[in-house]
């Protein structure tokens, strides 16, 4: 089995330049745990909840909101994507692919053309739902 055969194929992405709340926005409406991150449709990073989560305020939305709070939403995905992300082709094995997750603290992997344009996205999900036993 490969990539192409368990990937998840309509992607969305968002551009380096979206601000946070665009980001913040399109995770919680797709109730995805990541997004890629693309400069011209090409692969330039990933930014995971958990990036969100480290970098925005945790007084956003409250009673304790701050002006200096607020500013934590005023950067640009470039600036909390992981930049450089491992990414696999679509004939790439999934032996690969759980190799990659046992030995890098990652949970899903973005699959590229050869142009880096992402064509799909594999989660560790997407491999427990695939998984014959």
């Amino acid at each position: 089995m490969k990539a192409q055969d368990i990937m998840v194929t309509n992607v969305i992405c968002v551009d380096m330049d979206d601000r946070l709340p665009n980001v913040r926005k399109t995770m919680a409406s797709h109730e995805f745990h990541h997004l890629p991150v693309t400069e011209k449709g090409k692969l330039v990073g990933i930014i995971s909840d958990r990036d969100l989560l480290r970098f925005i305020s945790p007084f956003i939305d409250s009673a304790s909101e701050q002006p200096r709070d607020l500013d934590t939403l005023n950067h640009a995905a470039h600036q909390v994507m992981t930049r450089q992300p491992i990414a696999v082709k679509a004939n790439t094995s999934i032996e690969e692919i759980v190799a990659w997750f046992k030995r890098v603290d990652i949970s899903c992997l973005p699959v590229i053309d050869e142009q880096e344009q992402v064509i799909g996205i594999i989660s560790w999900r997407d491999l427990i739902n695939h998984a014959t036993f």
